[in-house]
């Protein structure tokens, strides 16, 4: 099958399970090698994904052909009960998918699924240059509350992290 993403009607987003594995760390390989998304230089293998990402909170927008346009998963930030109601998240798009309503569409995903489970702050980390994942938040309701200056070092380059949340506005 041909694994880039064509024209589509709409993206349609269904729970992510193993049989979109290779389209899924195959998409996450690509934002890695566009060095605007994240610290990682490689993709994990689908058995360590699967095993961090948690299970009902991760979601694939899949072209009218079936193929995965991108993804979103969560992750706990910590085992500590005060912080049981609040997940890090990564979205992904397939560059060739991109501004056409995946990534929103994922958000949307996320932020139902987590709400039904009674999580209150959805966060993540975006590069300050990445300004299209930066306004995708924006527009799914999250905000700026901080930037990480100067937070790890990418291909010998010290970069910075802007930090994002969404409160939800109805787990209270």
């Amino acid at each position: 099958m041909n694994t880039t993403p064509g024209a589509t009607a709409g993206p349609h987003v269904t729970a992510m399970t193993v049989r979109h594995a290779a389209q899924v760390l195959a998409i996450y390989q690509l934002g890695i090698d566009e060095g605007q998304a994240t610290f990682e230089t490689t993709a994990p293998h689908w058995e360590h994904f699967d095993t961090h990402k948690l299970p009902g909170h991760r979601y694939v927008a899949l072209d009218d052909a079936g193929r995965v346009l991108g993804w979103v998963a969560a992750v706990a930030v910590s085992d500590r009960c005060a912080y049981a109601g609040v997940v890090e998240h990564s979205v992904y798009v397939h560059p060739a998918a991109r501004r056409r309503g995946a990534g929103a569409a994922l958000l949307t995903a996320l932020i139902a699924s987590t709400e039904a489970a009674g999580i209150w702050t959805i966060q993540s980390g975006v590069f300050p240059e990445n300004t299209a994942s930066l306004t995708l938040h924006e527009r799914a309701g999250f905000r700026v509350i901080g930037t990480r200056e100067r937070i790890g070092r990418h291909h010998d380059v010290w970069r910075d992290v802007v930090l994002i949340e969404r409160r939800s506005p109805v787990v209270t």
